[in-house]
């Protein structure tokens, strides 16, 4: 499998952070505001985050089975099509069918969640390889640096691309794979995953090597022009 077959894959979000028929995770990807969630069936969802009624965040919204329902007026949307389905406020009343919400490629490998922007969907799945089988995540750093950045920051470390869309290296003496995601133009976010035990001293140095290195790159950036 080429890098270029799944450049177009981004990796959003832990799998575990999703629960079926539950939450509803905020997400971004290139600038793009998301709205991620599972239907009570599995499914994952990776939608644009604005109801197409009224323009309100489907995050503030919820899950009703295989529906989300945007907070405002109650709205409820189809899984898998982004259909309108149901207007409480009129049930007699036949939903429209020219209201849809607008969803993203969705993709879950190597315990993420990955979403493609893209219009058609990528030729090839993410890696299942990007993290190795076994390891726990460790979590979420955000940086206030473009992506391009971080990664140049991960390789002057040591991280090499060992799988693809993945870095593996390094923090605190402790092994890590980093996933970077370019969430928007001066902002990224790093998913680390480690194969320290979760509360065990490994990952809790990998925690501060984590906000150290965090730290380092955002004095590094330069003032806005």
């Amino acid at each position: 499998m080429s890098t270029d077959s799944i450049s177009t894959w981004h990796p959003v979000a832990a799998s575990a952070e999703l629960r079926p028929g539950a939450n509803i995770v905020a997400g971004f990807a290139e600038g793009q505001e998301l709205a991620l969630w599972r239907s009570a069936s599995g499914a994952a969802q990776a939608w644009e985050n604005r109801c197409p009624h009224r323009s309100v965040r489907f995050t503030l919204g919820l899950v009703v089975q295989d529906r989300l329902a945007c907070a405002y007026h109650g709205w409820q949307y189809d899984a898998g099509s982004g259909q309108c389905a149901s207007i409480p406020a009129h049930p007699g009343m036949p939903a429209p069918r020219n209201v849809c919400a607008k969803l993203f490629h969705a993709a879950e490998a190597a315990g993420m969640l990955w979403v493609s922007l893209a219009a058609a969907a990528p030729p090839s799945p993410p890696p299942g390889n990007a993290v190795p089988a076994g390891w726990s995540f460790c979590r979420i750093l955000c940086v206030r640096a473009g992506a391009a950045r971080v990664r140049d920051a991960l390789t002057a470390r040591g991280f090499r691309a060992e799988a693809p869309l993945a870095l593996c290296g390094a923090l605190g003496e402790v092994d890590a794979a980093a996933l970077v995601l370019d969430a928007q133009p001066r902002l990224a976010f790093i998913h680390l995953w480690t194969p320290a035990a979760p509360g065990s001293d490994a990952m809790k140095k990998l925690h501060v090597a984590a906000r150290a290195l965090r730290g380092e790159i955002e004095e590094q950036q330069q003032p806005e022009a």
